[in-house]
């Protein structure tokens, strides 16, 4: 296997922080950064970077050469998960939501050109993946395997996304709100578990992209004891009908600020949480003269697949 101390826990460059003008943030007498994170890695992109980094060195700690994890079609924490196993020699399997047809969609076709094999599981089967049992059984199936979360949510999660709050401390003037779009929640807790780290008062806020996120809460104080104290807040109303429902005020709000930016973005995640905080700004829920950071977590391997389906119309 390869060094993954040397390879991984070398101090990686920070993402960039990109300020950006516009009329509306000038009206409203806003400040907004964008935390780059979709520009750490080509493969390995923005947050899913920052939480496999420590589940990988731990797999590589105990000797563990297999790992497995669970995503949809589209995923890209198995896109993610497949680069780094074959940048840094893991055997990797992903246990797939949905049907066998979706094995040539532009995401799966690339997992398994880095090696990753593929087992297909209908709904049912799938929503056991937190399950004792079923973990239990996976474990006899995949012998010496590291099984990780759906999403990378898990504690070794969180010391990797702290590491974002580290390095805006040192990057930017004092910030008043961080968002983050919001799936399993690991980025957020591990935001909030960095805030509390590195003494930054700040707000931290998460979009959360799908309906009925409310359980979301309870998933953050079990990954972050501490959270119950600090100032945190979970949005719950601009999933726009959804996880991977796509408005169509959404798309355009996509494609208008990439136009303008320069920043690509996608509407399953970083375009949500941006699309809801433009939102927000529009209804005068920050105060003038605040200082607002996006964090870009990456995910626009999904456009190929979301471009295939026609749900993003370039």
């Amino acid at each position: 296997m390869k060094d993954l101390n040397k390879n991984l826990l070398k101090q990686l460059n920070p993402s960039p922080l990109q300020m950006i003008t516009h009329p509306l943030l000038a009206k409203h007498k806003i400040t907004l950064a964008v935390k780059r994170d979709d520009l750490l890695d080509p493969d390995i992109s923005g947050n899913k970077w920052r939480k496999l980094k420590y589940n990988l060195l731990y797999a590589q700690k105990n000797n563990i050469h297999k790992l497995l994890s669970f995503g949809g079609a589209f995923s890209n924490h198995i896109h993610a998960l497949a680069a780094a196993s074959h940048r840094f020699n893991f055997d990797a399997t992903g246990i797939i939501r949905g049907e066998a047809h979706y094995i040539k969609n532009p995401t799966l076709s690339k997992v398994q050109q880095w090696g990753m094999k593929l087992q297909f599981v209908d709904r049912k089967t799938y929503r056991l993946k937190e399950q004792t049992d079923y973990l239990q059984t996976l474990k006899v199936k995949f012998p010496n395997t590291y099984i990780i979360p759906e999403g990378g949510t898990n504690q070794l999660a969180i010391p990797g996304v702290e590491e974002v709050v580290e390095e805006l401390i040192t990057q930017s003037q004092p910030i008043d709100y961080l968002f983050t779009a919001t799936g399993s929640a690991g980025t957020l807790a591990g935001l909030i578990s960095g805030a509390i780290k590195y003494g930054a008062v700040m707000q931290i806020h998460g979009i959360a992209v799908l309906k009925n996120a409310h359980y979301l809460k309870q998933v953050v104080n079990d990954l972050v004891p501490q959270a119950e104290t600090a100032n945190w807040q979970l949005h719950e109303t601009f999933h726009e009908g959804g996880y991977a429902k796509v408005s169509p005020e959404l798309d355009r709000f996509c494609h208008q600020f990439s136009e303008q930016t320069n920043i690509p973005i996608e509407p399953i995640y970083t375009g949500k949480m941006f699309y809801a905080v433009w939102q927000l700004i529009q209804k005068g829920f920050f105060p003038a003269g605040s200082h607002i950071v996006l964090l870009h977590t990456g995910g626009l391997q999904g456009l190929a697949g979301l471009n295939e389906r026609n749900e993003f119309i370039n």
